[in-house]
């Protein structure tokens, strides 16, 4: 019999809260336990703290991770609810992602109080991101834009955008949906053209490796297409070496047995991209990552990750 809730470690951000719910939810409808089973522990991350940087100026997408990831490993957590795209792809040893829920929406969301179209903004209007993805394919869209960054949760760089602080925003639209703000989005940006970051829109759970009590109980809720989708996603970032300093977007779905991965890099001014689609076989789904890669790095030639 269980003695003590199952601890789900998350950040505190309505986003993440957000997220640990869903993944609490899931888990008592797949066990049938009540809620007092589970315990939601905030942990807050030195990512959250530090709001007026980038973050590829201060160490990249681990400083979401960093200090649920020591929890998970000296046992004060069971298991750690993430955003996947914020997940490096290179994990600290004795960890490993067990289990993806199903993927929301992994589209962009452009948010405009200028115009409701990134088309229809006018010359020099202020747009806020503090992705360098986004940027990037803001700048080769429209160069005649002011891309600045603009970091911060969700509400509240809504409440930036609505106190005039910028012209308009970008944001995922899961985490719109999941925070029941997706009225706010005034235009989804179409896959072909504005690619998402790897991992968009699907919510990982970290745990222990080898723990075999947390593998069970997190197996009936892995949902297994997003699973194979994420693992060439993230084997595509790896073999990128892709953090925080590179604008990459990467894209796969599953159809039966066949996985298809779009893959763009792009510099930072978005004056030079490059992408490529590779179909496989969802039994070597890391493979079509890897080939991604290799063929953007062909293209690209050996300067183009050391030239910005």
């Amino acid at each position: 019999m269980q003695t003590q809730p199952i601890r789900i470690g998350t950040r505190g951000s309505d986003l993440a809260l957000a997220q640990a719910r869903e993944t609490r939810a899931r888990l008592m409808a797949a066990h049938g336990l009540a809620e007092d089973a589970f315990e939601i522990v905030v942990i807050t991350t030195t990512g959250d703290r530090i709001t007026n940087r980038p973050l590829s100026e201060v160490g990249g997408k681990g400083l979401f991770t960093l200090e649920i990831e020591e929890g998970l490993i000296e046992g004060r957590l069971d298991l750690a609810v993430h955003s996947s795209k914020d997940m490096p792809t290179v994990l600290p040893e004795g960890l490993e992602l067990s289990a993806f829920l199903p993927r929301e929406d992994p589209r962009d969301a452009f948010i405009g109080k200028a115009a409701p179209t990134i088309a229809g903004l006018p010359k020099g209007a202020v747009i806020g991101s503090a992705s360098l993805r986004r940027q990037a394919l803001l700048r080769r869209m429209r160069p005649d834009l002011n891309v600045v960054l603009f970091r911060g949760n969700v509400p509240s760089r809504l409440a930036k955008l609505e106190a005039g602080e910028v012209d308009a925003t970008l944001l995922a639209q899961a985490g719109l949906k999941r925070l029941g703000l997706e009225a706010a989005t005034t235009e989804l940006l179409p896959l072909d053209t504005f690619p998402p970051a790897p991992g968009q829109g699907a919510i990982t759970i970290e745990s222990r490796r080898g723990d075999e009590r947390i593998n069970a109980i997190l197996a009936p809720i892995h949902h297994r297409e997003t699973g194979l989708a994420l693992t060439a996603e993230r084997a595509f970032l790896g073999a990128l070496d892709g953090s925080c300093k590179t604008p990459i977007a990467g894209h796969a779905v599953v159809d039966g047995d066949t996985l298809s991965l779009h893959g763009m890099i792009l510099t930072p001014d978005g004056t030079e991209a490059h992408e490529t689609r590779v179909d496989g076989s969802v039994g070597d789904v890391v493979a079509v990552g890897v080939e991604a890669a290799r063929i953007l790095r062909e293209r690209a030639g050996p300067s183009f990750f050391t030239t910005w």
